[in-house]
C-alpha cells in the first residue's frame, strides 16, 4: 500500500490554498497540495514539507493530522497547516511539466462552508470533513492535537 500525504494550507487570511486541475474530458475539480511518501522521506511530515515546497515553493507549519483516507490501493494522510509564504510559479514538481497531465492552477479559497460546497473537492472524504468541522464549530484548529 502506498502512503501519500496532503495538506489543509491556511494562509493567514484565511483561506486555503487549493490546487485546482483541469483535464480534457474531465470536469474541473480542485485538491490538496501533497504526493507521495518516497522512501528518502524520514517522515509523512517531511513528505509533506517537501512535497508543499516542489508544489507551492512553500513551507508549512504542521498542526496536526486531520484525517487518514484509505483508498484499495493507497492511504492518504491528511495534514492541517499554516503557510504564510509560497510561490506557485516557482514550483519544481515534475507533474507539472508532463504531457496529458491538463492544467494546474493555484486558488485560496474562503475557509468558509459556502465556498467549499461551490467547488468540486477531493477526495470527498477531505470535503465531507471539513464541511462538518467548520458546521460544528468553524475552527479547523479547535479539531486537531497541535503537532
Amino acid at each position: 500500500m502506498k502512503d501519500r500525504v496532503r495538506a489543509v494550507l491556511v494562509t493567514p487570511n484565511d483561506k486555503v490554498l487549493l490546487i485546482r486541475r483541469e483535464r480534457p474530458h474531465t470536469p474541473v475539480y480542485w485538491v490538496l497540495p501533497g504526493g507521495g511518501v518516497e522512501s528518502t522521506d524520514a517522515s509523512r511530515e517531511d513528505a509533506l514539507r517537501r512535497e508543499v515546497h516542489e508544489e507551492l515553493a512553500g513551507v508549512p507549519e504542521i498542526h496536526g493530522l486531520l484525517q487518514i483516507v484509505h483508498g484499495t490501493a493507497d492511504r492518504e494522510f491528511v495534514y492541517l497547516a499554516r503557510i504564510t509564504s509560497w510561490s506557485f510559479p516557482d514550483r519544481t514538481g515534475l507533474e507539472f511539466n508532463e504531457a496529458g497531465r491538463g492544467a494546474y492552477h493555484l486558488d485560496a479559497v474562503p475557509l468558509t462552508m459556502a465556498a467549499l460546497e461551490a467547488i468540486n473537492l477531493k477526495p470527498g472524504a477531505v470535503a465531507d470533513l471539513l464541511l462538518a468541522t467548520l458546521s460544528d464549530h468553524g475552527d479547523l484548529f479547535a479539531s486537531t492535537r497541535g503537532g
